[in-house]
């Protein structure tokens, strides 16, 4: 079978204030017709930078691309040299014959524009077509991605659709020209399992019913073991594995592979640590290590059902330090994406359980489901509609605004989303100090400035990043600050609202690894929210399964794994396995 993509020593550099930083170097791969081709690597590993200097969307300068050839056989134009082409000849391609879905929907549309629109300007700007010609296509291109009511969607606006529906107009905007190369770059990413899923399975159905070929980005390996033929293991901008998935995944070669397949946690056995990528390289660079000592520390690294029983006898003599009594919460609003009638949706649905001193209790849930809402009920960041949230016995729903304020010192809460929580222009350290002096706690800040170090020290930083700001860190280094932030008061209860599902797999299990050893370190009690149940489960003594604002299932989280008693809670665990 011949090549449809013919990419030969591909290498890209980018200069900076006189440095130059080489984010791809001297790689080479193709593509063949109607196959899925898998780029696996972490943030900075060079795969999206890959991608756009395929489509000559890398901005020069800062970028420099070179490369031997980008060959391309275009069904309109035969073969072409995409290294080559001018401007306006790539215009003519992208889109085209080669069209990309980006990894964050939301920022990839216009929002003054509807999302119908902005389908029907990419098609008329490919196809000599009339604009009701368009919108007709538009309309069959909206029912083949499975939106529900394509003519309302085609009014709409892109912030009033949910994630995984914006990331169907985003695939019905890419393949609206029939190209003959998808590029999917991280199109998943923080997506439910089940949106995850469905997204999968439509462009496995779209690339067999328009015999496209994909080519998918993305930092989990595990993602598409089931879902590419082929996959790329990039690193440092070099290739260092490459073959079928099913070999690559099951008989991975590269400390690397081996690392992004191991860090996940696994759905049979329970490790006190995660293994991190660092631990595999770590080992690939050393000279001698005695396997029977190696065999041993993953032995002790087991968690067994006996330690596990043993640890809840324990944990659950304790009192409950939280206490949640038939919470509701009610907003209202349009009765509808499209409708102008007022109605009352109720997000939260009579939600009563406990925490205990000590404990972990994960909850998990697809968006929607009532999860953040009920954490922010449970702070007081929002008033409940009905029912008591009881902290250390003392019901928190009635509390004064003052009292209330003076709560927040034991109880925080780290939100998904690490950059937006920060202030752009707060330096990091002054960010960790500042509640600290809400709360009038130590003397005065230069006692801060060093409890501010200690925490960073503590969190994986290192006391120079106190004077740097949040744009200088990665995702995985801003959720440690984040984390530095909620440590600072000495809370009691800290809420992780989705804190690891946007990070890469590897930088997740660093940050899971982290949480753990603060909760041993401080003696702290966590509510861990989640839409991914192999994380939850790893984390949890625990677990609540919601649906559309109730609790559909609770109890330890073995059981709920290996013997679900709830429809939602099977259809879940499906998503994930298949």
């Amino acid at each position: 079978m011949k090549n449809l993509l013919d990419v030969e020593n591909l290498k890209v550099t980018f200069s900076s204030d006189g440095l130059k930083e080489c984010a791809v170097d001297d790689i080479s791969f193709s593509m063949r017709q109607s196959e899925i081709l898998g780029i696996v690597g972490e943030s900075g590993s060079g795969k999206s930078v890959t991608a756009l200097s395929v489509l000559g969307l890398i901005q020069q300068p800062p970028g420099l691309v070179s490369a031997k050839a980008i060959s391309f056989k275009d069904p309109y134009r035969g073969e072409v040299r995409l290294d080559t082409l001018s401007e306006k000849e790539l215009q003519a391609v992208r889109g085209r014959s080669i069209s990309m879905i980006f990894q964050e929907p939301m920022t990839s549309v216009n929002p003054v524009y509807t999302c119908g629109n902005q389908v029907l300007e990419t098609i008329r700007q490919h196809l000599d077509i009339s604009r009701k010609e368009a919108k007709r296509s538009v309309l069959q291109l909206f029912e083949e991605v499975r939106l529900p009511d394509p003519p309302g969607i085609y009014r709409a606006y892109p912030h009033q659709l949910s994630g995984g529906q914006k990331q169907r107009v985003m695939i019905a905007m890419a393949i609206s020209c029939d190209p003959t190369i998808l590029i999917a770059d991280e199109p998943t990413t923080a997506l439910d399992v089940s949106v995850q899923k469905t997204i999968l399975n439509l462009l496995k159905t779209l690339l067999q019913k328009r015999q496209m070929s994909i080519l998918f980005i993305t930092h989990d390996l595990g993602l598409i073991s089931g879902f590419a033929n082929r996959v790329l293991v990039m690193y440092q901008g070099k290739i260092v594995e490459r073959g079928p998935v099913k070999t690559v995944f099951q008989y991975p070669k590269h400390p690397y592979t081996q690392g992004l397949i191991a860090c996940r946690p696994q759905a049979d056995i329970r490790l006190r640590t995660l293994p991190t990528v660092e631990d595999f390289m770590q080992k690939a660079n050393e000279t001698c290590h005695c396997k029977e000592r190696s065999d041993e520390a993953n032995r002790k690294n087991i968690i067994t059902a006996k330690d596990r029983k043993t640890a809840h006898e324990k944990l659950y003599r304790n009192e409950p330090v939280l206490r949640v009594e038939g919470v509701v919460k009610v907003f209202s609003g349009r009765g509808g994406m499209f409708s102008q009638k007022q109605a009352e949706y109720v997000a939260v649905n009579n939600v009563s359980f406990s925490v205990y001193q000590g404990e972990t209790l994960g909850i998990v849930g697809e968006s929607g489901s009532g999860k953040t809402t009920l954490a922010r009920t449970v702070l007081q960041l929002i008033p409940p509609s009905e029912g008591k949230v009881f902290y250390q016995d003392q019901d928190i729903t009635r509390l004064t605004y003052r009292k209330r304020k003076a709560l927040y010192k034991d109880l925080q809460i780290v939100f998904q989303d690490p950059y937006s929580s920060l202030n752009p222009r707060m330096t990091i350290g002054a960010a960790i100090l500042e509640p600290m002096k809400v709360h009038h706690l130590l003397n005065n800040d230069r006692q801060r400035k060093l409890k501010v170090e200690k925490l960073l020290e503590k969190v994986g930083l290192t006391p120079d990043h106190f004077y740097r700001y949040p744009h200088e860190f990665s995702g995985g280094q801003r959720q440690r600050i984040c984390i530095a932030r909620a440590l600072a008061l000495e809370p009691q209860l800290i809420i992780c609202d989705e804190s690891v599902s946007a990070l890469d797999v590897s930088i997740q299990a660093q940050i899971l690894n982290l949480l753990n050893g603060l909760k041993r370190d401080f003696h702290l009690t966590y509510i861990f929210i989640s839409h991914d149940l192999n994380v939850v489960k790893y984390m949890s003594d625990r677990l609540i399964v919601m649906k559309e604002g109730k609790i559909v299932e609770i109890g330890d989280p073995e059981e709920i794994y290996h013997d679900p008693k709830s429809e939602y809670t099977k259809i879940l665990l499906d998503a994930m396995t298949d």
